[in-house]
């Protein structure tokens, strides 16, 4: 069955980088469009970046165009976000979602969801 576990969140500073790490089991990886999206108390689940099948193209939100990049190996299955110059309002659970050939940014865009990672940025 189709698995993805990320890893990487914790407590930093502002200012402060970050790498997460979304690893895929049980599907054929280089077909799945990858996408992280985060999700704060009391507020919906927000689009924060997506990388396509190829690696060829991807798309941020304003909110973190600039601090944020978004990759993918395709070798080892896994999709990353580096994540610089963090700010407090960038604390959520972070998650990693797929869907085969998507590429949208809504949630409901994506079947595969991981179990998500915490980030949080004190002031």
């Amino acid at each position: 069955q189709v698995q993805l576990v990320e890893s990487g969140g914790g407590l930093v500073q502002a200012g402060a980088s970050l790498s997460l790490s979304c690893v895929a089991h049980g599907v054929a990886f280089d077909t799945y469009t990858m996408v992280w999206f985060r999700q704060s108390p009391g507020k919906s689940r927000e689009f924060v970046a997506a990388i396509n099948w190829t690696g060829s193209r991807t798309n941020y939100a304003d909110s973190v165009k600039g601090r944020f990049n978004i990759s993918r190996d395709n070798g080892k299955n896994t999709m990353f976000l580096q994540m610089n110059n963090l700010q407090p309002e960038d604390t959520a659970v972070y998650y990693c979602a797929a869907e085969q050939y998507g590429y949208g940014t809504d949630s409901e865009d994506y079947g595969y969801w991981g179990q998500g990672t915490q980030v949080t940025v004190s002031s």
